[in-house]
């Protein structure tokens, strides 16, 4: 497969979440979920994965599929979820890369489910933690009360009691978030790595709270990238 045709799918819960090789560099994008999209691709897939329901009506080719046991880092519990696997391994190697892996990593994902995942600084899986996202927080209160409505995600003002109940659903559930964020970093005193489509939001709470973290938003597809990689050299020879 030549260079120029190179692309990996990522299906995610709500969102797919594309890696296209475009002339030298690798580039980033997020989309919603289409179908007609997948069954007339432009350029063939290298490799592809899914946390998500992967659709019928797409014959993907399983060969392709990327799974845990292709992942290079150590103790990889059989239930963890690839994108969770795929975005530590990234940040792991961005940290080695930096010269920050002398004592592990805490990748923070702030995608439809938060999900916190603690590395070492030999490159294991040491646990971690799973909560409702940031839209998955405002969705399950305006289904279980009758007097509230989903507001959506907007920008969150800086006011910490906020009058109107849109404000004040969006404001709780980042506080949260941020909450369950600073108590396990202090909890493990790990440097935050933050990837995910909100993580913008966390990372402006966590610096109110003068809290550092490294933000690289496209983390799973890089990770993806490197083990399709690897993938593709080993087939090769």
């Amino acid at each position: 497969m030549e260079e120029l045709e190179r692309q990996c799918l990522l299906i995610g819960n709500t969102r797919w979440h594309w890696a296209h090789f475009n002339a030298d560099r690798w580039q980033y994008f997020h989309t919603a979920p289409n179908v007609l999209k997948l069954q007339s691709l432009e350029k063939p897939l290298s490799a592809w994965a899914a946390v998500g329901s992967v659709p019928l009506e797409v014959d993907l080719d399983p060969l392709l599929r990327l799974e845990l046991k292709q992942i290079p880092l150590s103790g990889l519990p059989p239930w963890l979820g690839i994108d969770r696997a795929l975005a530590a391994l990234a940040a792991f190697r961005r940290s080695r890369a930096q010269g920050l892996g002398g004592s592990g990593l805490l990748l923070v994902d702030v995608g439809t489910v938060l999900s916190l995942t603690r590395i070492t600084k030999d490159g294991e899986f040491a646990g971690g933690q799973l909560a409702a996202g940031l839209r998955l927080q405002l969705i399950a209160m305006a289904n279980a009360a009758n007097a509230l409505s989903d507001p959506g995600i907007s920008p969150i003002g800086h006011d910490s009691f906020p009058f109107k109940t849109e404000e004040a659903m969006r404001k709780g559930s980042l506080q949260s978030i941020l909450g369950l964020i600073v108590e396990a970093h202090h909890q493990c005193q790990l440097p935050l790595w933050l990837c995910g489509g909100d993580a913008p939001y966390v990372l402006k709470g966590l610096e109110n709270k003068g809290i550092s973290a490294f933000h690289y938003p496209n983390l799973a597809l890089e990770g993806m990238v490197e083990v399709q990689a690897r993938f593709r050299l080993g087939k090769d020879h």
